[in-house]
C-alpha cells in the first residue's frame, strides 16, 4: 500500500506525464507511447484520485467532463474585446489593403504572418497560474457565454500550460472546429440512430460547444487551434505575431502548421493560391486565410477602425454554399444502371464555378431531406466534389411543392426498375439493353474471364459504342451490324487488326454456360456462383425460369442474388438479347445438372496452381467442381489435393509443408476420367 504522500507524489508525476503526451500528440503531432499506454496511465491516476479526493483539481487530465448539465449559459465579459475582421474578395482588395497598411506605416513592404481561416467557432480561453479558468465564445464581441465545462472536454485543449515562464494572466483566441472524419463519423452516427445528421462541420462545432450538458459535447470530435492573445499581464511577449503563436506552442497550445510569414501582397497572394490549391486535402474545413501585419509595433501603430483592427484582414475563398431555386428533379441512369435523383436548378455562382446540377443521392436521401420541385435550397460545392443540395429552405416552399417520387421504369430504356432490400440504390433492371448501360455491359461481356474476345479493348469498345455501330452485346455478332470495312475504317485499326478481332468475336461463340451467365454482367452473379448456377441447372432455360424455391436450393446463391436473377430475366429485353446472341450462333453444351450427376469428389478441396497443357485452369475448376469438389484459391491443412502445372510457384511448397498430396495434369486428368490415384 502506497502512503498519502507516496500516492500525492505519483499523482503530480503522472499529470506531468499524461500533460507531456498530450502536448506530443495534440500540438507536436507526435505521440511517444500507443494509445493503450496512454489509456493505462489515465487509469492509474484516477484510481489514485479516487483513494484521495482531496487531491483532485481542476487542471487533473481526469477533470475534462462535468458532472451536472447547466440550466442555461452564464455571460462572461472580454477584458479585451474580440474584434471581427474585414474581408477581401479579390486581388485588387488585397492590394488595396496591402496600400494601406504601406502607407500608414510609410515603408515600402511590410512582412505579414499568414494562416489559414478555419471555419469554426471563435472562443476565448482564460489561464491564470497556468490554470485554465473560463472559456467563453465571440458573443459580441465584448460579452460572450461562457462555455468552460463544454470547452473543457476538447482534448487538444491543455487544461494546464507547460513550462513554467507563462504570464501570470494570458487569454488566448482560437478557433473550435470539427475536422471532416469527425464530422462524417458524427453524421452516420446520428443517421444510424435516426437522427438528424448536420449541415455541415460548422454547424457541428457549433453546436456541440452549446450543448446544455458537457457529457454529450463530450462525445464530439471537436479540436482547437489558437490563432493570437487578448489580456496578458506582467509579462513581454515576442515582437511579431508569428513569435507569439510559436511561444502559445512551447505553451502547449495548438497552433496551425500551415502558418508562415510572408513578404508583401505577392507573397500574400502567392500563400492564398497554395491554401486554395490544398484547401480540398485539409483535415478540416476552411472559407480563406488571415494576413496579419507581423510586428506588433506595426500594428499598434496601424490602430483599428470601428470594430475591425486595420492591420489584419480575410481573404476569402468563394462561397461554398448558395441559395438557389430548384427547378425540378431529374432521374440520371449510371453505367451500372442505378438511378440517381439530380437536382436541376436556376444558375448560382457557388465554390468559383456556375452550379446548374446537383446531385441528391438517392431516393432515401431526398425523403430525408424532404426535397421538393420548387423548392429554395442549399446548394454545397467543395473544390472537385460534385455540388449537393445541402437542405431545404422550408421557409419559401411554394404551394402544391408534392413529394418525390422514384420512377418505376427505366427512364432510357423503359425496363423495370428494381430496388433489392437493404440497399440504397434502385437500379434499372435492362442491364443487356439500357443505353445507359451500354459501354459498361460490352466491356463486361468481352472480357477474359467471361466471353474473352481478345482484342476488343475498352477505347474501341467506347469508339463503337459513340459512332453507334455497337447498340448491344448482339451486335458484336451481326456482320450486318458490324461489318470487317467498318472495323478497319476505324481509328488504329485497318484490314489486319480487323480480320483478328472478327476472328476473335467469332471464336468466343464456342463458350460455356458459366461463362455466358457470367458475361451478362447480373449484379452480385460472379464467376463461381455462375458455375453454381450451370452446374446445378444444366441448361440456361431452367436458370431463365427458376422460381426463388429452386434459386435458393443453389450452392451459394441467398435471397440477394436471386432478387438480381429474378429481376434481370423477368425484363423481356433482357431475353431478346440473349434469344439475338443464340440466334447469331453463340452456344455452348448442356451441362448434366449437378443433381442428376455422382458426386464422387464431394467433401474434398482442390486448389489449381501453375499453367496447364490439355486445358485451362479454368476448365479444370469446372470439371473438379462437376463432380462435387470444392476448388479454392489458398492452400490450408484441409486442403484435400493441390494440382500442379508449368511453374507452380510458392503454393507447391506450402503443399508438402502441410503434407497435401500433390497431383500433376495427368494425375488430374486420370482422376478426372475415374481413374485410382496414387499418392
Amino acid at each position: 500500500m502506497l502512503t498519502p504522500k507516496e500516492i500525492e507524489t505519483s499523482i503530480i508525476q503522472l499529470r506531468i506525464e499524461i500533460n507531456l503526451h498530450n502536448y506530443h500528440y495534440y500540438v507536436l503531432d507526435a505521440p511517444q507511447v500507443p494509445d493503450a499506454e496512454y489509456d493505462r496511465l489515465m487509469k492509474r491516476l484516477q484510481v489514485l484520485e479516487l483513494q484521495v479526493p482531496e487531491l483532485i483539481t481542476l487542471d487533473s487530465p481526469t477533470q475534462r467532463v462535468g458532472t451536472k448539465p447547466l440550466a442555461g449559459f452564464d455571460e462572461i465579459t472580454h477584458a479585451v474585446a474580440m474584434l471581427s475582421l474585414d474581408n477581401a474578395f479579390s486581388d485588387d482588395e488585397m492590394f488595396a489593403f496591402d496600400a494601406r497598411v504601406t502607407k500608414g506605416l510609410e515603408i515600402e513592404e511590410v512582412t505579414y504572418c499568414a494562416e489559414p481561416k478555419l471555419d469554426g467557432l471563435a472562443v476565448s480561453l482564460r489561464y491564470e497560474d497556468g490554470r485554465l479558468v473560463h472559456a467563453a465564445t465571440r458573443g459580441d464581441g465584448r460579452v460572450g457565454e461562457d462555455i468552460t465545462q463544454n470547452v473543457r472536454t476538447i482534448s487538444s485543449v491543455p487544461l494546464r500550460l507547460m513550462g513554467d515562464d507563462f504570464p501570470p494572466v494570458l487569454e488566448v483566441r482560437g478557433e473550435v472546429y470539427m475536422p471532416r472524419a469527425g464530422f462524417d463519423a458524427l453524421n452516420k452516427r446520428q443517421r444510424d440512430h435516426d437522427e438528424k445528421p448536420f449541415a455541415n462541420p460548422r454547424n457541428a462545432a457549433a453546436g456541440s460547444l452549446r450543448q446544455l450538458d458537457p457529457e454529450i459535447t463530450a462525445t464530439r470530435p471537436l479540436a482547437l487551434y489558437c490563432y493570437g492573445v487578448g489580456e496578458v499581464e506582467k509579462q513581454l511577449l515576442p515582437a511579431s505575431h508569428y513569435g507569439i503563436l510559436a511561444r502559445l506552442k512551447e505553451w502547449g497550445l495548438r497552433i496551425s502548421p500551415e502558418t508562415e510569414e510572408v513578404r508583401g501582397v505577392t507573397g500574400c497572394l502567392e500563400y492564398y493560391r497554395k491554401i486554395d490549391d490544398k484547401r480540398d486535402a485539409l483535415p478540416y474545413e476552411i472559407d480563406g486565410v488571415v494576413f496579419k501585419v507581423n510586428s506588433i509595433r506595426q500594428q499598434q501603430a496601424l490602430g483599428f477602425v470601428s470594430r475591425a483592427p486595420r492591420w489584419a484582414i480575410a481573404h476569402k475563398f468563394p462561397a461554398q454554399e448558395e441559395m438557389t431555386r430548384l427547378i425540378a428533379i431529374d432521374i440520371q441512369v449510371g453505367r451500372t444502371g442505378a438511378l440517381t435523383p439530380v437536382a436541376r436548378l436556376e444558375p448560382v455562382f457557388v465554390g468559383g464555378v456556375t452550379v446548374t446540377n446537383a446531385t441528391l443521392h438517392n431516393e432515401d436521401e431526398v425523403r430525408r431531406k424532404d426535397v421538393r420541385g420548387g423548392d429554395m435550397v442549399v446548394v454545397r460545392r467543395a473544390g472537385d466534389v460534385i455540388p449537393e443540395v445541402v437542405s431545404v429552405v422550408l421557409a419559401q416552399r411554394p404551394d402544391g411543392a408534392g413529394a418525390f417520387v422514384m420512377p418505376t421504369d427505366c427512364p432510357v430504356c423503359g425496363s423495370e426498375v428494381r430496388r433489392v432490400e437493404g440497399e440504397a440504390v434502385s437500379r434499372c433492371s435492362g442491364g443487356l439493353y439500357c443505353s445507359a448501360q451500354r459501354k459498361e455491359a460490352i466491356k463486361h461481356f468481352a472480357s477474359r474471364r467471361a466471353m474473352d474476345i481478345e482484342g476488343l479493348g475498352d477505347k474501341i469498345v467506347e469508339q463503337l459504342v459513340e459512332i453507334g455501330w455497337l447498340n448491344s452485346v448482339a451486335d458484336l455478332y451481326d456482320r450486318s451490324a458490324l461489318p470487317h470495312n467498318k472495323l478497319a475504317g476505324m481509328d488504329r485499326m485497318g484490314d489486319k487488326s480487323a480480320d483478328n478481332l472478327i476472328a476473335a468475336i467469332d471464336k468466343s461463340k464456342q463458350t460455356t454456360l458459366a461463362r455466358f451467365l457470367f458475361s451478362l454482367g447480373i449484379r452480385e452473379v460472379g464467376q463461381a456462383t455462375a458455375q453454381s448456377l450451370a452446374n446445378h441447372f444444366g441448361k440456361l432455360s431452367a436458370i431463365m425460369d427458376a422460381d426463388e424455391e429452386a434459386l435458393l436450393a443453389v450452392a451459394d446463391v441467398g435471397p440477394v442474388v436471386v432478387a438480381n436473377l429474378r429481376a434481370f430475366f423477368h425484363e423481356s429485353h433482357n431475353r431478346e438479347v440473349i434469344e439475338s446472341l443464340q440466334r447469331l450462333g453463340v452456344q455452348w453444351p448442356d451441362v448434366v445438372a449437378k443433381r442428376d450427376l455422382p458426386q464422387p469428389l464431394a467433401g474434398q478441396t482442390f486448389v489449381l496452381t501453375g499453367s496447364m497443357e490439355s486445358m485451362t485452369r479454368d476448365e479444370a475448376k469446372a470439371k473438379l467442381q462437376a463432380l462435387g469438389a470444392k476448388v479454392t484459391g489458398s492452400i490450408s491443412k484441409k486442403t484435400s489435393y493441390l494440382v500442379v502445372g508449368a511453374d507452380p510457384g510458392s503454393k507447391r511448397d506450402k503443399a508438402e509443408k502441410f503434407g497435401v498430396p500433390i497431383l500433376d495434369e495427368a494425375a488430374l486428368e486420370a482422376l478426372l476420367l475415374g481413374h485410382s490415384v496414387a499418392n
